[in-house]
């Protein structure tokens, strides 16, 4: 059943009227000061009286005054106008420039890929935007949660979110530090990892993710074993660089450590590619400054990151398909 709303429709009307005839005494003042007509101002308070029901001034032809209800109403009016008029202009502000707390969730492992690096500069270019990062493996409704913006992989972001890509498509990779292979056999083909100590990650949903493979035309999803289970690919990467196993990561956070000889990279010929990762938000019409000024902030910081990235995929596949 449809409930009356609690303020009824028009009930704020007249009160600016009404406020600046009591401040001033006068209906001609106050109409002088809300750049109406008399006629305006005297309409629009006995419309108030009409909707509360009682007097609110004692009008002469000399001098205005406040009823015994006036008064009572200025007492508690005035402080509520003054409160959601400074309401309205702390949201005018938000609109109009960048300021205020900025809320994003982010997995864990994007946080050292993507913003590690752009926090400080961000800071110093928008020092009125508090931002807040919420780093969490689980799916979130950044609505529900009161989340500005997520940033997740492509894949797991709803159709109906507005989305900005952050970083090219990436190949998930398996990896494993010298240490652990020199004491086995390298794995060639994807069943051969069920010789391997293999790092698995726990999804928020308490499912273990199994590994994800391509294979010519098809998709494969491999349930393999090990070691450790741990819920954030940070933990399983460091613990692959100890040389306790092997790890399928996003190619992003192994590029250092395969670079400096820390891990090696292996089955090349079988990665995936993922779509990449995402900023997304609920509607274009909810794009306040404060976000706009973080998505332009990291995409500018990271420009010729596509370029860089792709390169380097190249150059790792080929070394990799060379030895």
């Amino acid at each position: 059943m449809k409930q009356n709303f609690t303020v009824r429709q028009g009930a704020l009307d007249g009160i600016e009227a009404f406020l600046s005839v009591a401040q001033h005494r006068s209906f001609r003042r106050a109409a002088a000061q809300l750049g109406v007509t008399p006629s305006a101002i005297s309409q629009a308070v006995r419309a108030l009286e009409t909707r509360i029901g009682a007097a609110l001034f004692i009008r002469t032809t000399r001098s205005v005054g406040l009823t015994e209800a006036g008064e009572r109403f200025l007492l508690r009016a005035k402080p509520a106008f003054e409160e959601l008029v400074a309401a309205s202009e702390v949201a005018r502000d938000l609109g109009q420039r960048p300021t205020g707390l900025l809320r994003i969730t982010v997995p864990r492992p994007v946080v050292t890929l993507l913003l590690e690096p752009i926090l400080a500069s961000f800071h110093q270019a928008y020092p009125e935007i508090e931002l807040e990062i919420a780093a969490t493996q689980e799916s979130v409704d950044i609505a529900a949660e009161g989340f500005d913006a997520g940033i997740r992989l492509g894949e797991f972001i709803a159709p109906d979110m507005v989305v900005v890509r952050l970083t090219p498509p990436f190949p998930l990779v398996v990896v494993g530090s010298p240490d652990y292979l020199r004491a086995r056999k390298r794995p060639e083909r994807i069943d051969d990892l069920r010789d391997h100590a293999c790092l698995r990650l726990r999804r928020a949903d308490g499912s273990i993710a199994p590994w994800r493979f391509v294979d010519g035309n098809k998709t494969l999803e491999v349930i393999v074993a090990g070691p450790l289970i741990a819920h954030d690919v940070p933990t399983l990467l460091a613990a692959a660089m100890q040389g306790l196993g092997l790890v399928q990561v996003p190619h992003p956070l192994a590029r250092a450590p395969i670079a400096n000889g820390q891990l090696q990279a292996l089955l090349p010929s079988f990665a995936i590619t993922t779509p990449g990762v995402f900023l997304y938000y609920p509607s274009k019409r909810q794009l306040l400054p404060k976000l706009r000024a973080f998505i332009e902030h990291i995409k500018y910081r990271s420009a010729d990151g596509p370029r860089r990235e792709r390169r380097r995929i190249v150059q790792d596949r080929a070394r990799a398909n060379s030895s």
